[in-house]
């Protein structure tokens, strides 16, 4: 038998590697852009940057230090210069593939930090393995712009995974779908008709307000905005104020709000304020051809006919008044049980001349 020669002895000394094949490696050197590998072969392994990760720009030489062990996947076993390329993150995304399949299959909640906002979506990667979640998907309201997300942490649900096709797509939609009718099933089995809660003020229109209630939202309308009249919602409420309002009624999974709380319905001293005779001060608030209705405080208002209005004949209630003016009347009538208020300029005219003539 012959001899070998040291050069043959120590190239047999060495394992052979193929192609795809996954083998250990211990760092010997590691710069910003690439990290070099003993992995027991007559060369080194080579690991650049863009084979360790998807992420641009990554300074190597603060992930990995001489002696560290790593496991990659052979690319090529040459280059044409003779060295081996490695990748690392193709064998990651094989692993991640591995477990986003698992979690596909369990209907697992996963949790990782949006790494890019697309025009169609977010993208999210769990070990290296990328995962795809439409704006459709993203949340349980349509939402135009999706850069508030970048960078933030959301859990999601595998609802789609099909990796020959490089297919994975998250589902964030249903899971907020989910937690919502959780609160809402806990705030309908709290609440109660007559119940004073807290609110958030979601969103204000000409004719109320949506306040989120925690669970689901409520409706106040304009009418059950104050005991007096609300022109304007949008002039009076702000989004995302704090508010307490009352439950005025639920039905199926509507909620009925009021601001018109009994303690401060002002009817409940009208009597004593508003007694026959009594002199008033109140604001015009509207007229028709027949009078004028005055607000004598929110909530209480009063009739001044027109026949009540001079002791001078007057056509038309708009002839002397006008709208916002503040005016002082008689009480000439009350009506509690029907919240009926009449007033008389005529008649504080009739007191003023009798007073003149008991002066003479």
């Amino acid at each position: 038998m012959s001899e070998l020669s040291f050069e043959q002895m120590l190239e047999e000394s060495f394992k052979t590697i193929r192609n795809g094949e996954v083998v250990e490696g211990t760092v010997i050197d590691v710069k910003p852009d690439e990290i070099i590998l003993n992995i027991g072969y007559k060369a080194d392994g080579i690991l650049t940057r863009s084979e360790y990760t998807n992420e641009p720009n990554v300074d190597l030489t603060t992930i990995a230090q001489p002696g560290d062990t790593m496991e990659v996947k052979v690319l090529k076993v040459n280059d044409g210069e003779g060295q081996v390329l490695l990748t690392y993150k193709r064998l990651a995304a094989e692993k991640g593939n591995k477990r986003l399949e698992e979690a596909y299959e369990n209907h697992e909640i996963l949790k990782a930090k949006v790494a890019q906002v697309l025009n169609g979506g977010l993208s999210v990667v769990i070990d290296e393995a990328r995962i795809f979640i439409p704006a459709s998907l993203v949340s349980d309201s349509y939402e135009k712009d999706l850069s508030k997300y970048a960078d933030q942490e959301i859990e999601f649900v595998i609802s789609e995974f099909n990796p020959r096709r490089r297919r994975v797509i998250g589902d964030r939609k249903q899971l907020l779908v989910a937690e919502k009718a959780e609160k809402q099933k806990e705030l309908f089995e709290r609440i109660h008709a007559g119940d004073v809660v807290e609110g958030t003020i979601k969103n204000v229109t000409d004719f109320g307000a949506f306040i989120d209630l925690g669970g689901a939202d409520g409706l106040l309308h304009i009418s059950e905005m104050s005991w007096g009249r609300v022109e304007n919602p949008k002039k009076v409420f702000k989004v995302g104020e704090a508010i307490t309002v009352l439950i005025k009624e639920i039905n199926g999974d509507k909620i009925a709000l009021s601001l018109k709380f009994e303690d401060q319905n002002p009817w409940l001293a009208a009597a004593e304020n508003y007694a026959v005779g009594n002199v008033v001060t109140g604001r015009i608030a509207r007229m028709t051809d027949f009078g004028a209705f005055v607000e004598l405080e929110p909530g209480v208002d009063a009739l001044l006919h027109v026949s009540q209005i001079s002791k001078e004949h007057v056509e038309k209630p708009s002839d002397v008044l006008n709208v916002g003016m503040e005016i002082t009347a008689k009480v000439v009538d009350f009506n509690g049980e029907e919240k009926k208020i009449s007033l008389s300029m005529k008649a504080m005219e009739q007191t003023e001349d009798m007073a003149e003539e008991t002066e003479e």
